[in-house]
């Protein structure tokens, strides 16, 4: 029986670990996880927020993800998005999700990520 979703695993660009720091923790607001040593060794970043975990591996050839994504629940979504365009990431709203309120970004590999929250 599957419980729950660990992480989800993104690919970037071999030596781009200082921009995807920069986005997902200055820009998301997430918190880098250290990778284990032997993990560590083969580049990328861990990180975290609440329940949410994200593991961006370092992909020789790499190409952005535009259509596949992770789906990000958030609370206070029109204060999230201005916290991203604040810090300079597009911010691309979709209203074709009944019941919810969503948008596009993307990190800065290329790679798409969704927000979403619930309407009440």
């Amino acid at each position: 029986m599957l419980r729950a979703v660990d992480h989800v695993q993104l690919a970037a660009p071999v030596g781009s670990e200082p921009l995807l720091r920069d986005y997902y923790v200055g820009v998301l607001g997430m918190t880098e996880v250290p990778k284990p040593p032997v993990l560590a060794a083969r580049g990328g970043c861990w990180f975290a927020s609440g329940a949410v975990r994200l593991h961006l591996g370092v992909e020789a050839g790499f190409r952005a993800a535009r259509k596949a994504h992770p789906g990000l629940r958030v609370e206070g979504i029109a204060d999230y998005a201005a916290r991203l365009e604040r810090r300079g990431a597009a911010v691309v709203w979709d209203d074709d999700l009944p019941g919810h309120r969503r948008f596009y970004s993307e990190d800065p590999v290329g790679n798409r990520l969704e927000f979403l929250e619930p309407l009440e």
